[in-house]
């Protein structure tokens, strides 16, 4: 009899659940549901890059989305789900109470965005993560090593030193931090209880400083010599940490009941979206997985014994098992792609505020063919060594040398040119990050054999995919499944529930394959590899400038 799987996938704007068949990798259904709060920009300040999520938009998306795809189902297949895994973005941490109760699910704390999960792109802790890196660097041990030699304010510790020094009550309330894909599999099994919640490998590895090497976490003489705040935290965390093939627990007869589901339903530990999106696309050694969306991650898996010796620079982290387990995993990435894109959307929609005459849903309808105009457009638009280019850092620099102090620039512009002009140029600029990053990897010895993209733009944007495809000068596989994450957490949830020994064997079984291969136009290469240059150039520019604090104008 077939046995069917949950897969989970929280991401910056929706949760959505795939209802998979074990065996076969069918995709029985699907559901998506948006974060309302979040839509209504609640508990969010994007001009100090505050950017928060309440846990009830997290708690009635999952319940919503899970009880759809299920009742969408026949009841043989219902009573035949055998497992369930999650992912969520990633570094999005929550204070929480003795129980595991995230504060902002307290009275007092309800409306405090100091209280609720800390969004991977947020960025109010810049100043913070400057200062773990000045203490790494001149600590007897540097726990920024394995993740790249820079800490990120998007990461887990900048966020809670900044919590801890922005909001004493949050300070003084909270008993430990827990990351959003931790938390989620402890919710389902009703075992919150932060001192033994089973703690991602993944985002602890990547995001958390943790390592073997020294003994898990950053020691509590550092965090403490950080600042006073953080004396005692490191007790009230993790030592131990889990790969994502293994169960947390069986299912809470709650949510047993609430998703009308058998009460031996396994549950996986959590981990990363890119990271499961990188599984479900049958990530393979020295594959290049971009998962491409508001942000990009590239996720890249090698042999452990190849690279045991070698710190790789400039990069999110190398992690043993933070992909597949019993493998290397890298991470990198832009920290906006698609976000950029939608910035020039919004910054070209502003005349419509003006029409207060036009009903809602047609102002709607054409903010939403502003990006498809664009493209069809800059197709059109030679490509010419003397174009505008435009830096792709409007949210930071994630890759390579993280610094999300960075800002975005555009060089070159001039009276001829027009909002689709201003687009390529932008569209060029997060190719030629993309681009950056893969030098990155292969100036360190580190081989791309095969890039494969996946998310909503490699989906749906035929002129961004095929510009990236020009700028690498590398064919790009694109993955089938429109729900890729969603896929590879169903894979990790077949393995947590035995059906497989290894997420190898569930890769094999369940890969929903390539539905598009993007091939580059050889004679663009040439004239985009010279576009690169001015990209680095400008780049370098910047970078001196804003390390000199020096103001200029660059022609």
């Amino acid at each position: 009899m077939d046995k069917f799987v949950v897969g989970i996938d929280f991401g910056t704007d929706s949760v959505r659940a795939l209802l998979v068949n074990a065996y076969t990798g069918e995709e029985v259904g699907s559901a998506v549901q948006h974060y309302p709060r979040w839509k209504d920009n609640q508990y969010c300040d994007a001009t100090i890059s505050q950017f928060r999520q309440h846990p009830l938009d997290y708690i009635e998306g999952l319940t919503a989305s899970v009880q759809e795809v299920l009742s969408g189902a026949s009841s043989r297949v219902v009573a035949n789900v055998v497992g369930i895994s999650i992912d969520t973005t990633g570094s999005t941490p929550v204070p929480v109470n003795e129980q595991g109760i995230p504060l902002a699910m307290l009275p007092e704390f309800s409306e405090n965005p100091n209280g609720m999960f800390v969004l991977w792109k947020d960025h109010t802790a810049n100043a913070e993560a400057e200062e773990i890196n000045f203490l790494a660097k001149r600590w007897p041990v540097d726990y920024t090593k394995y993740s790249g030699g820079m800490y990120s304010s998007e990461w887990f510790w900048s966020k809670i030193l900044h919590l801890l020094r922005a909001d004493d009550a949050v300070a003084q309330k909270a008993f430990s931090w827990v990351e959003h894909c931790d938390w989620m599999p402890a919710f389902l099994t009703g075992k919150t209880d932060p001192l033994s919640i089973k703690r991602s490998r993944c985002a602890a590895g990547h995001k958390a400083m943790w390592h073997e090497e020294f003994d898990g976490l950053p020691s509590e003489a550092f965090l403490s010599t950080l600042d006073k705040r953080m004396t005692g935290i490191r007790r009230r965390l993790y030592r131990s940490t889990y790969t994502s093939d293994e169960a947390v627990g069986k299912i809470s007869p709650e949510w047993a009941a609430r998703f009308r589901l058998p009460g031996h339903v396994m549950i996986g530990t959590g981990g990363i979206d890119a990271h499961f999106g990188a599984v479900g696309s049958n990530i393979k050694p020295y594959s290049l997985v971009k998962v491409i969306g508001t942000s990009t991650c590239d996720m890249l898996i090698a042999p452990n014994e190849k690279y045991s010796t070698q710190l790789v620079k400039g990069i999110c982290g190398q992690v043993d098992g933070s992909i597949v387990p019993h493998m290397l995993g890298m991470e990198a990435g832009q920290a906006a792609f698609g976000d950029l894109y939608a910035w020039l959307a919004k910054v070209l929609s502003f005349p419509l505020k003006l029409l207060h005459f036009l009903p809602p849903k047609e102002l709607a309808s054409i903010s939403e063919n502003i990006l498809p105009a664009l493209a069809e457009h800059a197709s059109k638009i030679p490509v010419r060594e003397d174009d505008m280019v435009a830096l792709d850092w409007i949210n930071g620099r994630r890759t390579p040398d993280t610094d999300l102090t960075l800002t975005g620039t555009i060089s070159g512009i001039r009276l001829g040119m027009e909002a689709p002009h201003i687009f390529k140029a932008l569209v060029e600029a997060t190719a030629f990050g993309s681009k950056a990053i893969i030098n990155q990897f292969k100036n360190q010895n580190i081989p791309i054999h095969e890039v494969i993209a996946l998310g909503g733009i490699a989906k749906k944007s035929p002129y961004v995919m095929q510009t990236l495809t020009n700028v690498l000068d590398l064919p790009i596989k694109v993955v089938r499944s429109e729900q890729t994450c969603a896929l590879g957490a169903a894979m990790f949830a077949a393995t947590a529930a035995g059906i497989y020994d290894t997420i190898e064997e569930a890769q094999t079984a369940m890969t929903s394959g390539f539905d598009k291969c993007y091939s580059p136009e050889k004679e663009k290469v040439p004239v985009l590899e010279h576009l690169f240059g001015r990209y680095c150039e400008l780049g370098r520019n910047i970078t001196v400038a804003a390390s000199n604090n020096i103001s200029f104008h660059i022609k």
